[in-house]
């Protein structure tokens, strides 16, 4: 059994730091690096990817909202059209950047508020990921496993990843318990570990219900930012090499999961 391991990080901006990116690429399996758009810069995206190159991790361009201030985790309501403009504009300056320090964006995933909507409103995914298509027909597309995101891909016969969080609860819906609700975000690497465990091993999404929600599980994503990310991947890791479940990068798949 193996499952990809993913991370949020590209997202410091100019001389203000943020996460240990170099520390987790060292860990990890996929990056998902910010567009310049809800965090980081385009010196920041370049010297991301390169380390990602330098440490064999697959690169995914995270396009989010416009939004610095609020790092993308405010809703913020756009037409379809200039979504999927706001997603190609991203998508496009990721490629750039990878082009030119020797490596490729081989996946997408949609960042915050864009992403928690997106898993809310299966035409608003649909609109971002058709958008992210016509770009690259062969990105693989990363989606909150169970949620609208994952109709979208379904109905649009693209390559797809189904992810689950590690440092996030989970309501009965699949989507992400929010972030203003007490046990919303983990920080006890332990429970990261043996909660990852226990959805990779289940197949399935465990809620803060203790609901068992069947699910893609192909990588497990972390975020970067958290204070206690490095600590987390690393139990993470451990604990899953520990009960027999290697890392590698995903290969996604087509077609909806009971098919796949």
């Amino acid at each position: 059994m193996h499952v990809d391991l993913n991370a949020d990080m590209g997202e410091s901006f100019g001389p203000w730091p943020m996460g240990s990116d170099a520390d987790l690429l060292k860990i990890i399996t996929s990056a998902n690096v910010a567009c310049g758009f809800h965090a980081g810069d385009w010196d920041v995206m370049s010297a991301t990817m390169a380390l990602a190159v330098q440490n064999d991790v697959g690169i995914g361009a995270h396009p989010g909202f416009s939004d610095l201030q609020g790092f993308g985790r405010r809703r913020m309501q756009l037409s379809h059209d200039s979504l999927r403009n706001l997603v190609r504009y991203q998508l496009g300056a990721a490629q750039a950047m990878a082009g030119a320090v020797g490596g490729k964006v081989r996946h997408l995933k949609l960042h915050g508020a864009l992403s928690n909507m997106a898993s809310e409103d299966p035409d608003m995914a649909m609109a971002c990921y058709d958008a992210a298509l016509s770009v690259d027909p062969d990105i693989v597309i990363m989606v909150l496993a169970a949620t609208a995101q994952q109709t979208a891909v379904e109905a649009l016969g693209c390559t797809w990843a189904g992810e689950i969080f590690a440092d996030r609860a989970y309501n009965d819906d699949a989507t992400l318990v929010d972030r203003s609700q007490p046990g919303a975000v983990i920080h006890d690497a332990d429970m990261a570990g043996q909660r990852m465990l226990e959805m990779v091993k289940a197949g399935a999404i465990i809620t803060e219900s203790g609901k068992h929600i069947p699910a893609a599980v192909d990588t497990i994503c972390l975020h970067g930012d958290g204070a206690t990310a490095v600590q987390i991947a690393r139990t993470v890791r451990t604990t899953l090499a520990e009960a027999g479940v290697s890392l590698r990068r995903f290969e996604g798949r087509q077609g909806a999961i009971s098919s796949a």
